[in-house]
């Protein structure tokens, strides 16, 4: 995937996504230099010839006004100057076939009557060059990746020109309709495709089955009552009977989704729907299995997800159905909510069978299932079974997010295996998440809470000073990290437990900065570390530094100093006036 320098390698979520962007940004300019200035690009050196590296051929040829330099333009997909020429061509008197009016209205209502944009036009043009071709039964509908087109997607305007150029034809066909309804349905005019529908009829015109599935994909747009969408969905059913259109998995697909709107009544008709699937010989695709999830899992029947995997297991699957790539994550996150590993195990067999792992989705649906298969083998695993799958998954599949790294990190607990902490920082860096506040946190919780060998001690303390050194240069653009009174005490605590008794009092100067105030935990550590070192004065400082913080174990503190230090009369005036108790008692 990544062809670049070493040094260019993404290394985190982040760097992927504008690798990604950049990669695809290289591609559309390139694109708009081949275009916009063929006459560079005029010599082919290829052999054989490549297309796609040559100039597009953009601007029309046929200047005069007729029927081909519409069709020329509509071949072109510009949609305005489409428009433009049909009424020219309307207002001259001339003519058009059905078959080029026809054509005109496929542009207008593929695209909303709006101009399709440059960054979605080839992708949209091959589409729609799928949706004119003779044979509809070859057919194969793709998934693709989620961009900002597929949320902001244009509305259908009243009197558009789609509908103004329909009720100009003169001769209309079932093509017509078809097409209308279609278009309707793909913007947002889920009713008036209906009432569209109902003048189809009222002309005597049959629909195509793609025409069903794009009625029975709007029904919940149309009816608000669970049953009256299932009658309507029964009423088209029934009319592909009387019009004896085949159905086709996509048509039983779009049933099924249109179920998932339908309430608990979905569960009992959706099994009658796979039968009569099998009863047609329709291999149902992944859709089918995730809308039957979606159907069952929302009124808590997870159990059929055993029987879903009975059914997939060994098999090999191809995109058949825009949904087909939601299959893995639902699918994964049902593994997650039941806490059954095994399954999720017998799930990623599945997709790595065959070529199954092209269904996974587009990057952001591979981290999640990848996210949520991780997590949990993390919670019911063994800790060398997690390491082995981290090192299969991190960084070729995904990049972990926070919660991600969080649940390793409790595994490490969980295993007993703390001395690896400082190693999965060092990952935590890499993977641009030493910034994130609740992974500090615990990183540091982790490494303060129990005393282990020298050697772990010592990796701790370099990792605190690491941890430390990031809370104080702040990169730019960045939320400045706030010290907290349970990070600026484990961090002293790890110094002291190796004797870097400066820097754990550097730490205690910081409680001071910036308002905090220590543990007794905390406090202990660093006298003992000052005891270690042998350093009355600063024992004493210490003493003085917690009655300022106006601590409860002061008292306790002074006793321990005074006896486990030789201190000098002044020393020990100071930790009697800081010690009521030990005056009164060597006065007795």
């Amino acid at each position: 995937m990544f062809q670049d320098d070493p040094y260019l390698i993404p290394r985190n979520s982040y760097e992927c996504r504008l690798f990604s962007l950049s990669k695809e940004s290289g591609k559309n300019a390139a694109r708009y230099i081949v275009n916009e200035f063929p006459r560079f690009f005029e010599k082919d050196f290829a052999e054989p010839h490549i297309p796609c590296l040559m100039p597009e051929n953009l601007a029309p040829q046929i200047e005069e006004v007729s029927e081909a330099a519409l069709k020329e333009h509509i071949q072109l997909r510009r949609v305005k100057a489409s428009v433009d020429m049909f009424d020219q061509l309307l207002q001259a008197g001339t003519p058009l076939s059905l078959e080029t009016s026809n054509c005109l209205l496929d542009l207008l209502c593929f695209y909303g009557d709006r101009e399709p944009t440059r960054e979605d036009q080839s992708e949209q043009k091959e589409e729609l060059e799928e949706s004119e071709e003779e044979a509809p039964d070859q057919r194969k509908r793709r998934g693709h990746s989620w961009k900002t087109s597929d949320f902001i997607r244009p509305k259908w305007r009243e009197n558009n020109n789609a509908e103004r150029i329909f009720n100009l034809m003169p001769e209309r066909n079932a093509h017509s309709y078809c097409t209308m309804i279609r278009g309707m349905v793909k913007h947002g005019a889920c009713v008036r495709a209906h009432d569209m529908y109902t003048d189809l009829l009222n002309n005597r015109h049959t629909a195509d089955v793609y025409t069903f599935n794009a009625l029975i994909l709007a029904v919940p747009e149309v009816k608000e009552n669970y049953t009256e969408r299932w009658e309507l969905v029964e009423d088209l059913l029934k009319h592909m009977v009387q019009q004896k259109v085949q159905p086709n998995l996509l048509t039983f697909n779009a049933v099924l989704k249109t179920l998932r709107k339908c309430g608990g009544m979905g569960k009992g008709i959706s099994l009658k729907i796979l039968r009569e699937m099998k009863a047609l010989n329709i291999e149902p695709s992944l859709a089918t299995f995730e809308h039957l999830l979606g159907i069952f899992c929302k009124f808590g029947s997870m159990e059929v997800i055993y029987e879903v995997m009975d059914e997939i297991e060994g098999k090999t699957f191809v995109a058949q159905d825009p949904h087909d790539a939601n299959f893995f994550v639902s699918a994964m996150r049902i593994c997650h909510s039941l806490k059954d590993v095994e399954l999720a195990y017998r799930l990623h067999k599945v997709l790595e069978t065959g070529d199954n792992w092209k269904l996974i989705g587009d990057a952001q649906q591979q981290s999640l299932y990848c996210a949520r298969f991780f997590t949990l083998v993390c919670m019911m695993e063994e800790l060398d079974v997690i390491l082995k799958w981290y090192k299969e998954l991190v960084p070729s599949l995904f990049y972990p997010n926070v919660q991600v790294m969080w649940d390793l990190l409790q595994a490490l607990d969980t295993a007993n295996h703390l001395e690896m902490v400082p190693q999965f920082w060092k990952e935590i860096k890499q993977l641009g998440l030493s910034n994130r506040p609740e992974l500090l946190e615990e990183v540091l919780a982790l490494m303060a809470r129990e005393i282990h060998s020298q050697e772990t001690q010592m990796s701790f303390a370099n990792c605190a000073a690491d941890i430390k050194s990031i809370f104080e240069t702040q990169e730019r653009n960045q939320v400045p990290l706030e010290w907290t009174a349970s990070a600026l005490g484990n961090i002293a605590i790890l110094f002291s437990r190796v004797g870097r008794i400066q820097e754990a009092w550097n730490m205690l100067e910081l409680f001071k900065r910036t308002n905090r105030v220590p543990s007794d935990k905390v406090m202990n550590e660093v006298l003992t570390c000052t005891k270690q070192s042998n350093t009355p004065h600063q024992a004493v400082e210490l003493v003085k530094l917690a009655a300022a913080f106006s601590l409860p174990t002061t008292a306790k503190l002074a006793r321990r100093v005074i006896e486990e230090f030789e201190l000098s009369e002044e020393q020990k005036k100071t930790l009697e006036d800081a010690d009521p108790q030990s005056s009164d008692s060597d006065s007795d």
